[in-house]
């Protein structure tokens, strides 16, 4: 292993410890040469795994192409990397005890089901190029399929504010208007 600081290729292993999952071990190291300390990660690489996309061709699968796609979802929300890690871990043990070749349809699937119950809003930005939205209409349906309705914006105003019976005029309308009159009356009297 080449030290990320000086380019040494002498090198001694300070730690080593599994994932949780177990699919990877990490290795703290030290440079014998500067003394820098980095991490390594080990694992199984899978190179029989291809990925069948919309068009027919086919490419080899790429954990990193897939770990991005989840992290862009994930933009600005307060999700750790912990858990964007553990999702992508999930996916791609699914995918693995799955067989040699994967529909690219049937990763978005996976991952739109591993985000549902973590965090809607990245959901539906996944979802939102996963199953190419052409329309707001696609969003709103999407949004029902989660199970919950559009919950309106309380800092935004009403167009059409609530009337009463009594001559189309809002509750606490009248006072008010009554209010400011007699405030503009009494303005500039001291």
């Amino acid at each position: 292993m080449r030290c990320p600081k000086c380019g040494s290729r002498d090198d001694k292993v300070i730690d080593s410890r599994q994932s949780r999952d177990s699919s990877s071990i990490r290795r703290r190291r030290q440079c014998l040469s500067c003394e820098y300390r980095f991490t390594t990660y080990e694992e199984i690489e899978r190179s029989d795994l291809r990925v069948v996309k919309r068009d027919r061709t086919h490419e080899p699968f790429d954990r990193r192409k897939l770990a991005g796609s989840i992290a862009k979802a994930f933009e600005k929300r307060s999700t750790s990397l912990v858990t964007l890690e553990q999702v992508v871990d999930e996916v791609v043990h699914d995918l693995e005890t799955g067989g040699r070749e994967v529909q690219s349809s049937a990763i978005g699937a996976k991952v739109l089901e591993k985000l549902r119950g973590i965090d809607e809003v990245a959901y539906l930005r996944y979802a939102s190029v996963h199953q190419h939205f052409q329309d707001v209409d696609e969003f709103v349906d999407a949004i029902h399929t989660l199970g919950r309705r559009v919950k309106p914006n309380v800092l935004q105003k009403e167009l059409f504010p609530p009337e009463t019976g009594q001559g189309g005029s809002r509750p606490g309308a009248a006072p008010a208007a009554a209010g400011r009159e007699a405030a503009h009356k009494n303005h500039g009297r001291v």
